[in-house]
């Protein structure tokens, strides 16, 4: 018996020959120069193998004649234009010898790659061969990796196409080809008419939008963010380690308060303690876990973080290096081990490397190895991604991406980190703050993963009920600070996580926005951020302005389609019934887009000309080099890893995958508030120098003052972190009238009663005699009273009032600075007056820190 055997790609036709024939073959040349026919014998089938490949897919679809020119018909009637499909020109040579092949062959096995497009190319190679000889058998070969055990096992046991997949798969070229070429003729006929910058195909498809989307988002809110300042207490003990003096940092609970007045009214009462109690002390074993199994959002992700490469060109790579036999197929969702796989045949393989093969010998023979952590997905095809030979002799990217996941695949079969873990809960002046300290034990994966990082520091010891006197107690303030701009790895996570393309074609949307210069690629430093050209924020926020319950630049629609493939794949949706529902959805979308294409018009007109904020640029405001082939339909004839223009169709396409949810394209976190409380709520924040804090500072009786760095308050969300910010009281009591003078101070006592906030009060309005004195902003200060039992008891000071607090403090009784008048603002404004500092023998007033840097 004669078996046909065709690989998807010609490298992956020859290493499976080898693997088969054991080397021994003959090879005769075809009419294309890229594809060879190995013939060989293979007695464990008791047949003659010819194996041969294609070139991804051999099969185009296109619109008939009559509606494939640009001018042809209204981009309307491309909804339900008849479409053809037909050998594609330059496959010709590929069919041709497919044909030849299939009239002496008993029996056809498919080993084109298993996924949904994999079958689906596998089912246009049938099609073909059953032209030429109809009565053929028709199999398919399953695999996850090109190695002799599993290669074997798919020669000797091949199963039946899935033609779910492959109708999946149809549905969704249909419907990109209809949905991008109707409107990138919209688009490109509408804009190229009316303004003069466009001169190239403006395309458009359907998951191409949803990812531009998300970038210009993003871009909007990095535009639309307004810095805010906050301040936090900033509490340390200075102790001597091993003959140095190391300074323990405490948290306070609240994090950080973005009102100057209630954070200093706070700040002041703390300061009315002199001893912070330990309240508790907490110490447990902790860990961190290793990683999870590999999948291809994951091997994207870690290769755009960790590697620098696009996510393209990791996933490239991981192709290539699984059509030489060193990786398992990378195009998985899979996070998760079949139980009886063989992990200890493949940790052996690495045992011979200089870089972890005495990790990996641990693992083997030391008692080293545990399972793998399970995760979520298993999308019952392939392992997650895992060497499956050595690789000694790789360079450049390529060993680094090998090395990543030689790295990963020991590191999941490691065993967790461990570590000792102590909590200590202090309370000063009635506020709460916490210290933390990390001892590692045992650094297992870390050692062969140096990905992940874990690093603690060891506290002294504290005893429960134990007081001590804080060494620094500062107010210290900073600012939030914007959200940046999205990078590739950014933006593989939302795509994944709103269900836009599949985890194999991700990279390649992202790619086409690139390419259509939608997007502007930007490096600051190492890293690359996405920037939205000028054009590609004029279309998304043009479609925004129309007012569709569901844009064409948010991800809804998309998602739809993506669920609707996974139902067509599982019997449960017909193909038919999956296009008429997406068609009408579009129909509708496209009568109202047409409609109201004026004010996409505007919007892409105001951004190109400069009156819209500012974008990546790009092409002179262009939509990127226009389509390939096909007769400006806005969708080239599909196949895997080529093709420009319109929607892309085959390999590296929107073929759909599970649904993870989403957020309507949201991209990241809003920018932040504009109250002035403490919930956080916002991107990020960043602190700064002591900027003009006031110091609770040492005295003859107490530790000596150090300069401490600045600490990173908390950066988390979790409002049980630090929980709500407690009203200030505050007795709006008229002012009394001459301001009394300051009682003395009084010995520090360790035994006084927690204080509150200090009340202040306005007072009945300024003298009549005094100057008016204005704030930072210009407007008429506020003149208020200390109440709270204080030494500043009495004291008048004067403060903004408007509802944007510019920080401006005066004490009523102190006189300007020297040439200056008041209310005028210094070279360098304190946003916190100077603190008192109490010692035994004399009252002394802190100079006034260096300016604030906002870092």
């Amino acid at each position: 018996m004669i078996v046909l055997c065709v690989a998807e790609k010609p490298s992956i036709s020859k290493s499976i020959t080898n693997i088969l024939s054991g080397g021994r073959f003959q090879t005769r040349s075809t009419r294309s120069n890229f594809i060879k026919n190995y013939d060989f014998e293979y007695p464990q089938c008791r047949a003659n193998f010819t194996f041969t490949c294609v070139a991804g897919h051999v099969l185009g679809h296109d619109f008939a004649l009559s509606h494939r020119k640009w001018n042809s018909c209204d981009p309307f009637d491309l909804f339900d234009a008849p479409i053809v499909t037909e050998v594609s020109p330059d496959k010709q040579a590929i069919v041709d010898n497919l044909t030849a092949e299939a009239r002496r062959a008993q029996q056809l096995v498919i080993w084109t790659d298993c996924d949904r497009e994999g079958e689906n190319i596998g089912a246009e190679i049938a099609k073909i061969c059953r032209k030429s000889r109809p009565n053929i058998i028709v199999k398919r070969a399953r695999f996850s990796a090109i190695i002799a055990q599993q290669i074997h096992n798919a020669a000797q046991h091949p199963v039946e196409l899935d033609y779910s997949q492959v109708s999946a798969v149809e549905a969704r070229i249909v419907l990109d080809l209809r949905i991008g070429a109707a409107f990138t003729r919209l688009q490109t006929h509408t804009l190229q008419n009316r303004i003069q910058q466009i001169n190239s195909v403006v395309s458009y498809g359907p998951c191409q939008f949803p990812t531009l989307g998300f970038v210009v988002s993003r871009f909007d809110q990095v535009q639309a963010f307004k810095p805010e300042k906050f301040w936090y207490i900033y509490l340390a003990l200075t102790h001597n380690a091993s003959g140095n003096q190391d300074e323990t940092p405490f948290i306070w609970r609240r994090g950080h308060l973005f009102n100057f007045t209630v954070a200093y009214a706070i700040y002041e009462g703390v300061l009315e303690d002199n001893l912070a109690r330990v309240t508790k002390v907490t110490k447990k074993n902790t860990k961190k876990w290793k990683p999870l199994p590999l999948t291809t959002v994951e091997l994207q992700k870690s290769g755009s973080r960790l590697l620098r490469l696009s996510p393209k060109k990791v996933l490239d790579i991981a192709e290539h290096l699984y059509q030489q036999g060193f990786l398992s197929y990378p195009r998985t969702e899979t996070d998760q081990y079949d139980p009886q796989f063989d992990f200890m045949s493949l940790i052996a393989k690495q045992v011979v490397d200089p870089g972890w093969g005495a990790f990996a010998s641990n693992l083997q023979d030391r008692g080293g190895f545990t399972q793998p952590r399970r995760g979520k997905n298993n999308d019952q095809a392939h392992p997650p991604i895992h060497p499956t030979a050595h690789a000694g002799n790789l360079a450049g990217d390529e060993k680094r991406v090998y090395e990543f996941i030689t790295r990963r695949f020991l590191a999941c079969c490691s065993k967790d980190a461990l570590g000792f873990e102590t909590v200590v809960d202090v309370v000063y002046g009635g506020e709460e703050f916490f210290a933390k300290g990390l001892i590692i034990l045992e650094r297992n994966y870390l050692d062969v993963y140096p990905y992940d990082k874990w690093q603690g520091k060891e506290l002294p010891d504290f005893e429960e009920g134990a007081t001590f006197v804080p060494s620094v107690c500062e107010l210290r303030d900073g600012t939030t600070t914007k959200p940046t701009l999205l990078t590739e790895a950014d933006l593989v996570g939302i795509m994944d996580k709103n269900g836009i393309g599949t985890d194999a074609t991700i990279a390649q949307h992202i790619d086409t926005i690139i390419n259509r210069e939608y997007v502007i690629p930007r490096m600051e430093g190492s890293v690359k951020y996405l920037v939205p050209s000028t054009l590609g924020i004029g279309l998304v926020n043009g479609y925004n302005d129309i007012g569709f319950d569901r844009s064409l630049s948010k991800p809804q629609l998309r998602r739809e389609t993506e669920r609707n493939m996974i139902a067509v794949c599982q019997g449960t949706k017909s193909k038919n019934d999956m296009i008429v529902e997406a068609v009408e959805q579009y129909k509708d979308m496209f009568v109202r887009a047409r409609a109201n294409f004026a004010k996409v018009t505007s919007s892409v007109r105001r951004h190109i000309e400069g009156d819209g904020r500012p974008g990546g640029g790009g092409n002179n405001g262009n939509g990127g080099p226009p389509p390939g082939g096909n007769n400006g339909n806005g969708g080239p004839p599909q196949g895997r890893n080529n093709g420009n223009g319109g929607p892309p169709h085959g390999r590296n396409n929107g073929n759909g995958g599970p649904p993870h949810g989403g957020n309507d394209g949201n991209s990241g976190p809003p920018p932040g508030r504009n109250d002035g409380d403490g919930k956080r709520g916002r991107d990020s924040t960043r602190n700064t120098r002591n900027a003009g804090a006031p110091k609770r500072s040492s005295t003859s009786t107490r530790p000596r003052r150090t300069a401490p760095t600045p600490v990173v308050g908390p950066d988390s969300d979790d409002e049980a972190l630090w929980g709500a910010v407690p009203p200030l009281p505050v007795d709006l009591a008229p002012a009394p009238g001459p301001n009394p003078s300051r009682p003395p101070s009084r010995p520090p006592s360790s035994s006084r009663a927690p204080q509150t906030a200090p009340r202040s009060a306005p007072a009945t309005g300024p003298s009549t005699s005094a100057p008016q004195i204005n704030c930072f902003c210009g407007k008429p200060s506020v003149e208020f009273t200390v109440r709270k039992e204080s030494a500043n008891k009495g004291r008048q000071f004067r403060r903004c009032g408007q509802p944007e607090n510019c920080d401006f403090f005066e004490w009523t009784d102190e006189p300007p600075r020297d040439g200056m008048k008041p209310g005028d603002r210094p070279p360098n404004p304190p946003s916190i007056p100077a603190k008192r500092s109490r010692t035994d023998d004399a009252v002394r007033v802190f100079a006034r820190p260096a300016p604030r840097l906002h870092i």
